[in-house]
């Protein structure tokens, strides 16, 4: 019998799954593994339109829905507006070619993936260069504005939630203060290595529940790169995983989960699929989750600049040049 897997309450009356399924880097090959996760429990899945995969996932939920195994209603699906689509009259286009891809009539939660506009030629110019090299940027983006048209999209039915994604605390009070409808979550990097506690802060107080993209620290970045460091070879998270007879990987998520984060890995085969859901099956002690936390490096453990777009910091609404 498939585990069932708790649920974080939504200011829409929704329940989100806490955990869900990245989708991250995932190409043709990640089929059997969605189709895996559905069959054991899983029904939080999250794309984007930058990951370029949302019509694999399109075909897969499109399959599960006509065998019947599920419902729609059964899963709760999340994607996000590119940044080249960061302008208010963009939003309903760009939410459209997802649910295309998708196979869906309304997502459960839409996103803006990150402030920072861009120019492209076509809307499948996702990261346009200029002949400097960097990218094309649209340095009028108006946050206020694309967030007057995510509210559209839940009038039109075609988002149940909407959520940010990647901004700082001044931008979430922007936000919050002009919405007629408010954020429902709040999308950014959280691991042991960067618990962006005050960010939570704010996020806390205007009540809305974070989701943590990279949960464990993005290992595959240790394999493509020796400087960078990896939380599953921890010293501290070895040996809290040992005395508890579980992964490192499992005692990451879990100290995410225990602080009530959303966390969304990335499952690269079926082994990770049955350990990540057995995060429920187990708990931190205080003790240990004060070490977890100790772990902790500030702005020094941020993995995503997201300086592979080269010249985004040059953006008015680059979000990391402020501290949170």
């Amino acid at each position: 019998m498939a585990p069932k897997v708790r649920t974080v309450s939504l200011h829409t009356g929704q329940e989100m799954p806490i955990i869900g399924i990245g989708t991250y880097r995932a190409n043709d090959e990640f089929r059997v593994v969605l189709r895996e996760a559905f069959e054991f429990g899983y029904r939080h899945i999250d794309t984007a339109t930058m990951y370029q995969n949302e019509h694999i996932i399109g075909e897969e939920l499109d399959k599960l829905f006509s065998s019947g195994k599920l419902k729609r209603e059964d899963v709760f699906v999340t994607t996000k507006l590119p940044m080249i689509g960061n302008r208010e009259e963009d939003v309903p286009r760009f939410l459209q070619k997802s649910l295309d891809k998708l196979r869906l009539t309304y997502v459960d939660l839409y996103l803006i993936h990150f402030p920072c506009g861009m120019k492209g030629e076509d809307d499948d110019d996702l990261s346009p260069k200029g002949n400097d090299g960097n990218v094309v940027l649209d340095v009028k983006t108006n946050l206020e504005g694309i967030w007057r048209a995510m509210e559209a999209q839940v009038d039109a039915g075609k988002a149940k939630a909407i959520g940010i994604s990647n901004f700082n605390s001044q931008q979430i009070e922007r936000i919050v203060k002009v919405a007629r409808i408010q954020p429902a979550v709040l999308q950014v990097e959280v691991h042991a290595y960067h618990m962006q506690k005050k960010l939570r802060g704010v996020s806390q107080k205007f009540g809305i529940p974070v989701c943590a993209y990279s949960p464990l620290g993005a290992p595959y970045l240790k394999l493509e790169s020796s400087e960078h460091p990896s939380l599953l070879e921890e010293p501290v998270v070895m040996k809290i995983a040992k005395s508890h007879n579980k992964s490192a990987a499992q005692v990451l998520l879990r100290h995410l989960v225990q602080h009530g984060i959303i966390v969304i890995p990335k499952p690269e085969e079926t082994e990770h699929i049955v350990k990540n859901i057995q995060i429920l099956e187990f708990e931190l002690s205080e003790e240990e989750m004060r070490v977890m936390d100790s772990l902790d490096r500030g702005a020094d453990g941020r993995i995503y600049d997201f300086l592979l777009y080269p010249g985004i910091d040059r953006h008015p609404e680059f979000p990391f040049h402020i501290p949170f």
